[in-house]
């Protein structure tokens, strides 16, 4: 079984518990996720199932879309909700959908985030929860992301100091760090109060199964209906098409002549609709493409 189950995550479970849970459903080891989710948080977790594990660096770099709720007046240890208060202001003038539209303009493009202290980015061999569990201090890294799109949604919770943002944006970023800094451009403490990721690459919400979904597939002995086709993880890669003779060689991992089209490295090798491989140039040989995955 080879394709992208699109997992809709619930709150509560790790990413690495979803890993763990869909091999025991689907009894097999070959599953990889495609980008950690926060374990309050819920929304698009695709899995990569079988010969489709190799596409998880890839999945891993697209872009990612996110539904949060800002909370004006409190931030926490955690820059999330299940963090304990370490500061609070009383909020005497909740700023006006123009402010924060204005405020949010500030955090479009490439930014400067530093991870909070409760994430698994390593420093020195550790994660840094690691580091804020036993309160020791240290420096954390920068880190540049980009913000793609960033926009205020309509919101009924502005009574409780709270809003709700809409950011697309690429791999890496830290949207509880986001939060808090849109709290400090309109001058307040903040915390992100909810998280959902509605899209990463290709794969949107509509697309995504439960648990409960799958667990009723796999009793029915048809959990291959919930797969996406490996091609759902090439989003935005470029594609070159070759015949039956081409894809042997393909799949035997052989190098191949350079096709006439020209293509941005690295690109996806198809047969018949089917993803064969992915190939860059070969760096030491203008004449040639090699493989860098080959789906086998």
């Amino acid at each position: 079984m080879d394709g992208i189950l699109p997992l809709w995550k619930p709150p509560g479970m790790t990413s690495h518990d979803c890993v763990m849970k869909v091999r025991r459903l689907l009894q097999t080891k070959k599953v990889g996720h495609t980008g950690t989710l926060d374990p309050d948080a819920e929304g698009v977790l695709p899995l990569c199932i079988g010969r489709a594990t190799k596409l998880v660096p890839y999945m891993t770099n697209t872009a990612k879309e996110y539904i949060a709720t800002v909370q004006l007046g409190t931030a926490t240890e955690t820059e999330d909700a299940s963090g304990a208060v370490v500061e609070e202001a009383t909020i005497t003038h909740m700023p006006s959908n123009l402010e924060i539209e204005q405020a949010l303009n500030a955090f479009k493009g490439t930014i400067v985030q530093i991870p909070p202290m409760y994430s698994a980015v390593r420093v020195k061999g550790k994660h840094l929860y690691e580091y804020a569990r036993a309160q020791e201090q240290v420096e954390r890294p920068e880190r540049h992301v980009i913000i793609n799109q960033i926009s205020l949604l309509p919101s009924t919770g502005q009574a409780q100091h709270k809003f709700d943002i809409k950011v697309v944006c690429s791999k890496g970023t830290y949207i509880r760090t986001l939060c808090v800094d849109i709290g400090k451009k309109l001058g307040y403490p903040a915390h992100m109060a909810k998280l959902y990721r509605t899209k990463t690459g290709s794969v949107t919400k509509k697309d995504t199964y439960t648990f409960d979904h799958i667990q009723a597939a796999v009793k029915n002995a048809q959990p291959d209906t919930l797969l996406l086709p490996m091609t759902a993880g090439i989003e935005g890669m470029e594609r070159l098409t070759v015949d039956e003779k081409t894809k042997q060689k393909v799949l035997q991992g052989q190098k191949l002549p350079l096709p006439d089209q020209r293509l941005n490295d690295p690109f996806a090798i198809i047969a018949d609709g089917e993803l064969l491989a992915i190939y860059q140039y070969h760096p030491n040989n203008n004449d040639e493409i090699k493989p860098v995955r080959v789906f086998n």
